[in-house]
């Protein structure tokens, strides 16, 4: 995939935004899904995912793994990027694939660091949180959506007040830039069943940031 000559070099430009997110509807053909989902078959086979706990020992709904320098990981000491697969391997390169897309959303920022592959299966949701664990909060985050629909809430800058909602559907691809880089942001469900794109149904999220 190559997304800077499918854009003839110029910045692809958003769908729609939602409280300052900026999001590109179906920006990925069903070929490239497909492709992005064998891709992280690969990632899942030398770093299986796993299951997270908040700090206050609760299991998270969301299953997740990585590839990249760095991974993400939570249990009684809070969340925190981490180096190792809990398996105690590296974690594998980011396909070629996936930083194609980053290469077309995100500008003139560095490589991304970590390429954190959250799951959500039926029942799956994430509350509501800020991206701000990264050293330099100049650069995107790039999200990307593959399999079922997600409920995805935005709102400001600090907890509480007023949000916005959206469905991401398989295919597109939301990037927190800006001002928007520090908006909290979940998902309050997922429409199980809604996409054919993974075998067992559910949705990926991909997101791409850089760590240091």
């Amino acid at each position: 995939m190559d997304f800077m000559k499918l854009n003839d070099g110029c910045d692809p430009q958003p769908t729609v935004t939602v409280g300052e997110i900026s999001v590109f509807k179906g920006f990925l053909p069903t070929s490239d899904q497909l492709l992005l989902v064998e891709d992280l078959r690969q990632v899942a086979k030398k770093a299986p995912v796993f299951s997270l706990k908040t700090k206050s020992g609760k299991p998270m709904s969301v299953r997740v793994t990585a590839a990249g320098e760095f991974g993400w990981f939570s249990n009684h000491q809070g969340y925190r990027y981490v180096s190792e697969h809990p398996s105690g391997a590296t974690w594998p390169e980011i396909p070629a694939s996936i930083m194609s897309i980053w290469q077309a959303m995100a500008g003139h920022a560095p490589s991304p660091e970590c390429c954190l592959v959250n799951y959500y299966g039926e029942g799956a949701r994430m509350g509501l949180h800020q991206d701000r664990d990264e050293a330099n909060l100049n650069w995107p985050v790039v999200s990307i959506s593959l399999g079922d629909d997600a409920l995805f809430r935005v709102g400001g800058r600090e907890r509480g007040g007023k949000t916005s909602s959206i469905w991401l559907q398989s295919g597109d691809v939301a990037v927190m830039d800006g001002a928007a880089r520090l908006n909290y942001h979940g998902v309050d469900r997922i429409k199980f069943g809604s996409s054919r794109l993974l075998k067992s149904g559910g949705r990926l999220n991909v997101t791409l940031r850089v760590v240091t």
